[in-house]
């Protein structure tokens, strides 16, 4: 009679531990998530401070200007989902990029204080956003471990789980931005 119940008791413990093993891995990737939304609104609210130091002295640049600001409230005011937002996200980079390689033509603007805080505020927010998006794709990759694995994979199932997309840039985005004045 204890035997079916050991059996039992073990099987209840499993079910149990990959429960929970399970939430732990999903609030994991929520909390990494939200990281890279931190340091993305950190970016985010640099960017006016950026674009009016810079008016003054680029006129030339406008476009692109224009571009960022555009970029910065389809991002604050349509407020996407995740894989959208993060490939605006990434346009949203690859335009600061471009600004900050425009800015070497103006030597007036790159020997500004205020320009110099920004780029070095901007450069450092940079450096966090990459590292809170290689620690949110490590939270997916051992969450979609667990959600593929046996007998994890039963339980995700159970529970209504799908797997959780990698953040990843687009080829678009892996070439050297062309600049030219």
């Amino acid at each position: 009679m204890t035997y079916p119940l050991i059996i039992f008791g073990g099987f209840l413990l499993l079910i149990i531990f990959l429960f929970n093993n399970l939430i732990a891995k999903k609030n994991k990737t929520k909390e990494a998530y939200s990281s890279i939304d931190v340091m993305l609104k950190k970016r985010t609210d640099l960017i006016p401070r950026l674009v009016s130091t810079v008016k003054g002295y680029m006129n030339h640049e406008r476009d692109t200007l224009t571009e960022i600001t555009q970029l910065r409230e389809k991002i604050m005011n349509e407020n996407p989902e995740a894989n959208d937002r993060f490939h605006l996200e990434s346009q949203l980079g690859m335009m600061l990029g471009k600004l900050q390689v425009r800015a070497e033509a103006y030597p007036d603007l790159k020997a500004s204080e205020n320009f110099l805080q920004l780029q070095t505020a901007l450069n450092e927010v940079e450096e966090q956003l990459s590292a809170a998006r290689r620690a949110y794709n490590a939270a997916v990759n051992s969450f979609n471990n667990a959600f593929e694995m046996f007998p994890s994979n039963i339980m995700a199932n159970i529970m209504g789980y799908s797997r959780k997309t990698l953040f990843t840039i687009e080829a678009e985005e892996k070439k050297v931005p062309e600049v030219s004045f």
